[in-house]
């Protein structure tokens, strides 16, 4: 196979992540540092050198304020991560993580790979899986597909193999994101009937709990508060994570660490027994959100227990004994346990990118969108007038890619532009769905109301949606390709990205332990960006306090500064901070 035609299947998880590849006929899952699970960890050591994986956790105990760790949790927003002395976006350092992935396959192969498919959350929002193509460009890699979870899970059992048409429910509990999928398989057909899931729920909530339990054990047995104590703390997350996964295969489990911390320059030692009841009784909201989520899947797939053949665990959580017996309880079936959980996405993964190298492999895959998408209008809500009427176009669980198209009718003569708003969610109000892009359909004939305006959004697999605005009469067309802001890098920031990637990363040395570059106008950015945000902080508490006048005049300059941060306009930033210093200063005297 050449250099061109080698995909790699990524699993980017949470907690971990995982590179695949396809070889001498079945897929690879490989070491990295002596284990097929890498930590999704980034840190910086004392020397300000950069560590990625494994020596990253281990250094997160002795220092974890340089740490970064479920940094998927953070991606599709517009959230700055501190290490050292320099700010990262979520994809900066999530690129991080992909580039030596990306390293490790090179090295085993031998080859240059600039290709992947890369694993999300099937519930991942638009922004989220842009933020995720983006990270993996910053890391060099074209994202040949965006695959969702469940259905890795699901390719990577090979359900695909049976000639009879069979229903396979994958319930997929990861460090922090849970998914669950409906899927079809029928004579080497894949069909995603429905998916739902939390986006913000898993294995790291579970390990938050343990340490809550530790936190107050300290407190009511040595009367120590110890969470201001950042190294104690990253002990017990340790700790609490190591006993999680114990109590997966035994009922008891011992939480020891000598010399704790101190208190009155007296050492303080931890041990306790969590037994596996007290967990799953800590757990047990979690879970039944996960059983809320299984629900409404089923529902949206028509579904009954009964029309399930076979279930699929995915998601290191999905280990937890409480999870099975449940599934077991409500569907009557036993989950496959024959590939490990932590495993099945980064395998189905590897399975998909042989198939898309031009591998002959049997699996045909029809994914779904987890969101409606669509516009707003002047219709009626509730029995009254209302002008922002949710406008579905492409419905939940349409199979991908699609493309639909919607009729819009201008509401004035002689109305020469439209403002075309795309949201994702279900809600009847549009305002109450997500925004994910707008644009103006300007230049429209000077006709009379009702001027027919075509709006089409076609949806690919990798979950991108491109938009398309057509006024009927005169082919007038504009398009926008739905990417958002908060997640999109221009090709000028995805170059600087790149840039600061390589300058941390260098060319990535077996050991993968570079010294970090300082960019000293990023720190002055970041500088006075942060000096712009106490500012605003400042001014939004001052908000309420203040008359009518006064406080539109300081709405305006908070949202005109609010834009300038996010477009990274310094220069004009820091005039317009001055004149909020000075509003401030005559608002609070």
């Amino acid at each position: 196979m050449s250099e061109s035609d080698i995909i790699i299947g990524i699993d980017l998880g949470t907690t971990h992540s995982e590179v695949a590849i396809w070889e001498q006929g079945q897929i690879k899952v490989l070491d990295v540092d002596g284990s097929r699970l890498m930590p999704s960890c980034v840190a910086l050591d004392e020397h300000d050198r950069l560590l990625v994986g494994s020596i990253a956790r281990n250094q997160y105990v002795l220092n974890p304020e340089n740490t970064v760790r479920s940094v998927k949790r953070l991606m599709g927003s517009d959230s700055q991560i501190r290490l050292g002395k320099q700010q990262y976006t979520p994809q900066e350092i999530s690129a991080f993580i992909l580039r030596k992935l990306k390293k490790v396959a090179e090295d085993y192969l031998g080859k240059n790979v600039e290709k992947a498919v890369i694993t999300v959350p099937a519930y991942f929002t638009d922004a989220q899986r842009q933020a995720t193509r983006d990270a993996g460009a910053i890391a060099g890699l074209d994202v040949v597909r965006i695959l969702n979870e469940p259905t890795a899970a699901a390719i990577a059992y090979e359900v695909d193999q049976s000639e009879e048409a069979r229903t396979i429910l994958v319930y997929d509990l990861g460090g922090g994101t849970f998914d669950v999928s409906i899927v079809k398989s029928e004579q080497g057909v894949l069909e995603v009937l429905a998916s739902h899931g939390n986006n913000q729920l898993g294995g790291d909530d579970f390990d938050a709990l343990i340490v809550d339990f530790i936190v107050q054990h300290l407190q009511e047995t040595q009367s120590i508060d110890v969470c201001s104590n950042a190294i104690a703390m990253a002990k017990i997350f340790r700790l609490a994570e190591q006993a999680k996964c114990q109590l997966s295969d035994q009922p008891f489990v011992t939480i020891e660490e000598a010399y704790l911390t101190q208190q009155d320059d007296l050492p303080i030692h931890l041990t306790i027994e969590l037994s596996r009841m007290q967990f799953e009784d800590r757990i047990m909201d979690c879970i039944d959100q996960t059983f809320d989520s299984l629900h409404i899947a089923m529902k949206d797939a028509g579904l009954t227990p009964a029309d399930i053949d076979d279930i699929v665990l995915a998601g290191g959580s999905s280990r937890i004994p409480c999870v099975r017996e449940r599934l077991l309880h409500e569907f009557q079936l036993q989950a496959h346990a024959e590939i490990e959980p932590d495993l099945s996405v980064s395998i189905g993964a590897g399975r998909q990118a042989a198939m898309l190298a031009g591998l002959q492999l049997s699996t045909v895959l029809l994914d779904v969108t987890p969101y409606t998408y669509g516009s707003s209008a002047i219709g009626h809500l509730h029995g009254e007038p209302y002008p922002f009427m949710y406008v579905p176009i492409l419905s939940k669980n349409s199979q991908l890619p699609i493309e639909k198209s919607e009729a819009f009718m201008t509401n004035y003569d002689g109305q020469s532009e439209v403002v075309v708003t795309i949201y994702q969610g279900e809600d009847e109000d549009a305002l109450n769905n997500v925004k994910v892009g707008e644009f103006i359909v300007n230049g429209l004939q000077d006709v009379a109301k009702g001027n027919l305006i075509i709006v089409t959004l076609h949806l690919d697999l990798n979950g991108v949606l491109q938009v398309t605005a057509v006024e009927k009469s005169s082919g007038l067309e504009k398009s926008i390709s739905i990417k958002n802001a908060l997640s999109r890098y221009e090709n000028d920031k995805l170059d600087t990205a790149r840039q600061r990637l390589t300058s941390v990363m260098g060319q990535l040395d077996a050991s993968l332990y570079q010294p970090v570059e300082t960019d000293h106008a990023f720190e002055q950015k970041s500088e006075e960006v942060d000096k712009a945000e106490q500012l605003l902080d400042k001014a939004e508490q001052l908000l309420s306090g203040l008359g009518e006048d006064d406080r539109e005049d300081l709405q305006n300059q908070i949202l005109l500064m609010r834009t300038l941060v996010e477009s990274g306009d310094i220069e004009a930033l820091d005039q317009e901070s001055k004149t909020l210093k000075d509003m401030l200063f005559f608002m609070e005297t």
